[in-house]
């Protein structure tokens, strides 16, 4: 019993804390609280609510850090673009809670595996997206509300979603792109977070150990973010998602 007192709260902080680092240096840490939670025996749709409250706190330092760019995006653009994403974060929070458990847990082995593809190709994405040619401006704002359904649906890739999005979409400068993909993480993360409070879906006591533990990691891992080798930390996150795709698969069959 005194293990179990002890090893739960080192799990659930351990995988926050190493969750926060990764978001800082590479992303993916989805693919560390969502199934440390789960294994600690919070069901599933908890879980996905309550990882994504313990990683929310980070994307309000990655927006500041970008204040000087988004007061160059025009206001009207910022609004349009924040409300878009509010109002996909609610919709896509929503979804989850009025998703059957049972129908979660087949789907999340899923969602783990197209959000690593997702990491894997992010890059290659991102070149490509910037070689085309398409006109694709119009379809900024649709796309924006379907990425931001995903987001409050389930968190993992947001962010290359969004780059990419930005990328096809028009937006040549890549720091304006990634002040605007933290910005409406950040607006999109707390609204379906604030709905998943309102709906009774957080587990309170494993989310604020989280959240504080991924807090110092993200902190920790902006200042180490410079010594890790990337590709390292990439490959890393790659193999991680790929494990926890397996065990999550192997938990259904």
């Amino acid at each position: 019993m005194l293990l179990d007192v002890w090893t739960l709260p080192l799990l659930l902080a351990g995988a926050a804390f190493a969750a926060g680092v990764l978001n800082a240096v590479a992303g993916g840490g989805s693919f560390l609280t969502l199934p440390a939670l789960v294994f600690a025996g919070v069901p599933p749709i908890m879980a996905n609510a309550t990882s994504a409250l313990a990683v929310s706190p980070g994307y309000l330092g990655s927006t500041l850090g970008f204040r000087d760019e988004l007061r160059r995006v025009p206001p009207r653009r910022l609004q349009r673009e924040m409300a878009i994403a509010a109002l996909g974060g609610v919709a896509g929070a929503c979804l989850l809670l009025v998703t059957p458990a049972k129908v979660f847990s087949v789907i999340v082995p899923w969602l783990l595996l197209f959000a690593t593809a997702l990491f894997a190709a992010g890059p290659s994405l991102a070149r490509r997206a910037q070689r085309s040619t398409l006109d694709l401006d119009r379809w900024r704002e649709p796309g924006l509300l379907l990425v931001a359904i995903y987001g409050g649906y389930f968190n993992g890739g947001l962010g290359i979603l969004l780059m990419a999005l930005y990328a096809v979409t028009g937006e040549s400068h890549i720091h304006t792109a990634n002040a605007l993909k933290n910005l409406n993480s950040l607006v999109l993360s707390w609204l379906s977070v604030a709905a998943f409070v309102l709906a009774g879906a957080i587990a309170w006591r494993e989310g604020l150990l989280m959240m504080v533990a991924a807090t110092v990691g993200g902190f920790l891992g902006a200042r180490w973010a410079r010594r890790l080798p990337a590709q390292a930390v990439r490959w890393g996150v790659i193999v991680t998602g790929l494990v926890m795709s397996l065990v999550f698969f192997t938990r259904n069959s």
